[in-house]
């Protein structure tokens, strides 16, 4: 069974940066996808960033803001988040996308405020 567990989330200042993780139990192979979503109270989850083999894309929201990435030989993606927003306030998921279905991890809380 593979299992996903996020870190990183916090508070943050408007301006500020933070770094959030996403730890695999098992090997993650770079054929298949992975991204970040994210879900403000009251919204649906939305997509934020996916890394596959062939690049990255990211939602317009958070494009020169935030940059995916993943290392293979320690089974952990990134989300590295730049001059944060208060509107960036939300809960972030990580899923990896397997053959027949998707897997999720738990979630990290990010807060922007003052």
């Amino acid at each position: 069974q593979v299992q996903l567990v996020e870190s990183g989330g916090g508070l943050v200042q408007p301006g500020g940066s933070l770094r959030l993780s996403c730890a695999a139990s098992g090997s993650i192979f770079s054929i298949y996808a992975m991204g970040w979503y994210r879900q403000a109270p009251g919204k649906q989850r939305e997509l934020v960033a996916t890394i596959f083999s062939g690049g990255t894309n990211y939602a317009d929201s958070v494009k020169g803001r935030f940059t995916i990435s993943r290392d293979n030989a320690k089974n952990t993606m990134y989300l590295q988040m730049n001059s944060l927003k208060p509107e960036d306030t939300a809960v972030y998921y990580c899923k990896l996308a397997l053959p027949l279905r998707d897997y999720w991890g738990q979630g990290t809380q990010v807060t922007v405020s003052s």
